[in-house]
């Protein structure tokens, strides 16, 4: 009876947010479904059986969970999954009581979970999903997450526990090929081929280069980015995997190395629990189109604008790379705020690579909550680009319209945000763009 209730006041709730105040992504019905049956997601899928997908990881959740949709709904399954990026246990019940019929029944064949780091040992206690795919672990959110290697320490007590469970492990990222030795599924590993791997030295932005085994300091033969790599301790002789899964010259949409362990985690998955072919993934990734925030593409004012998702040091390096692929001159946005989805703490913005960026800017542009954090950040850039400039704004509109006006028609904007600021970023573009 408490369940049922459950379901239909979160229907009402939702249906309050969504259809009278025109609202999206709310996590208010999930929250209100749990305060009245804290055991509401338990027994959704004690009564529905399905094929149910968790993906955790730093960076690379929204891109990975929206591939294996993608190539699910292709193959004709009928698949939900959290899109509106409600991470924590409060969004995943959102997502149930938005797809659930009234007598609490799902009627689909697969569900997709994007899990919060913290929220990952939380979610299993619930239930035990088909798969979890574990991306990557990088700092981020330092005041909220605390180090990755708790991260991974939490992560390891909690997965131990499964038994059925079938896992999809990064074995370039040193910590969870580590905790992934203590897991009783069946476990796939995925990495990237060693010919893309072009960094031989530990960059700054490198988060765990020491041996989880021994706390020995890791030797790097070759590095994709950040800690993700083909490594060894000299010590213990605890070495990255010999054999792991890629996807042979992927032709896509997606840029940048980050988005290659994005697919070749989907990849291994739909080959692994789904039975879909890898010559069939091939074939249909090119038409795969990023999703929102995440190198979306719009036109605004008869300007083509790219949003490119930065919350991290290894993210934000990471776009950056895409940003500078050639030697074209940008016109860049750079937007930084510290609300709750982006952490309060913003000092990782010491360990991005904005070097790298600035020779590219022809206008450069800064807007956000911490716009005078990020101004400081760039001065001390400038120091060997002393005929750059940059233009910092409090407003995130104005600063939009001054770049917009400032860019030729046969030019091109990057606006490199942090999660809040892209949401605020597509908020004021959607407004009068097109999607390209």
């Amino acid at each position: 009876m408490i369940y049922n209730s459950s379901i239909i006041i979160g229907k009402i709730i939702n249906f309050l947010i969504t259809k009278i105040l025109k609202r999206a992504g709310s996590t208010w019905p999930g929250e209100i479904a749990l305060s009245l049956d804290n055991n509401f997601i338990k027994k959704t899928f004690m009564t529905n059986h399905m094929k149910i997908i968790l993906i955790a990881g730093t960076n690379g959740k929204t891109t990975t969970a929206s591939l294996i949709k993608f190539f699910l709904e292709k193959k004709g399954f009928r698949v939900f999954h959290n899109q509106e990026g409600a991470n924590l246990l409060n969004g995943t019940a959102s997502s149930i009581i938005k797809h659930i019929d009234v007598d609490g029944k799902l009627n689909y064949q697969a569900a997709i979970f994007e899990v919060d780091e913290n929220t990952l040992p939380l979610i299993v206690k619930e239930f035990e999903p088909t798969a979890i795919i574990l991306n990557n672990l990088f700092r981020d959110q330092l005041d909220r997450y605390g180090e990755v290697n708790t991260i991974a320490l939490k992560w390891q007590d909690s997965l131990k526990k499964l038994k059925n469970t079938h896992f999809f492990i990064n074995a370039d990222d040193p910590l969870i090929y580590y905790l992934s030795k203590s897991l009783q599924g069946r476990i796939n590993y995925f990495g990237l081929e060693q010919t893309l791997m072009s960094k031989k030295e530990i960059t700054h932005d490198v988060d765990s280069i020491y041996c989880p085994a021994c706390g020995e300091k890791l030797l790097y033969y070759k590095i994709a980015f950040s800690h993700l790599g083909e490594y060894i301790c000299l010590k213990c002789q605890f070495a990255s995997a010999k054999e792991t899964f890629s996807l042979k010259n992927p032709k896509t949409n997606l840029l940048g190395k980050y988005n290659l362990y994005n697919i070749n985690a989907a990849s291994l998955l739909l080959s692994k629990i789904f039975n879909i072919s890898l010559s069939f993934i091939q074939k249909e990734l090119i038409n795969f189109s990023p999703v929102f925030g995440r190198q979306e593409k719009l036109v605004y004012q008869d300007k083509k604008i790219t949003i490119l998702l930065g919350k991290n040091p290894a993210g934000f390096n990471q776009v950056i790379e895409v940003v500078t692929t050639n030697s074209t001159q940008r016109n860049i946005l750079l937007v930084l705020n510290d609300r709750i989805p982006d952490g309060r703490d913003v000092s990782w913005i010491w360990d991005v690579d904005f070097e790298k960026l600035i020779p590219f800017g022809k206008n450069i542009y800064v807007s956000g909550d911490r716009v005078y954090d990020m101004s400081l950040r760039l001065n001390y850039c400038l120091k060997n680009y002393q005929e750059r400039k940059f233009f910092s704004f409090e407003s995130l509109k104005q600063s939009i319209e001054n770049i917009v006006k400032e860019t030729k028609r046969d030019e091109e904007i990057f606006i490199l945000a942090t999660y809040s600021g892209m949401l605020e970023t597509r908020k004021i573009l959607l407004k009068s763009s097109i999607p390209l």
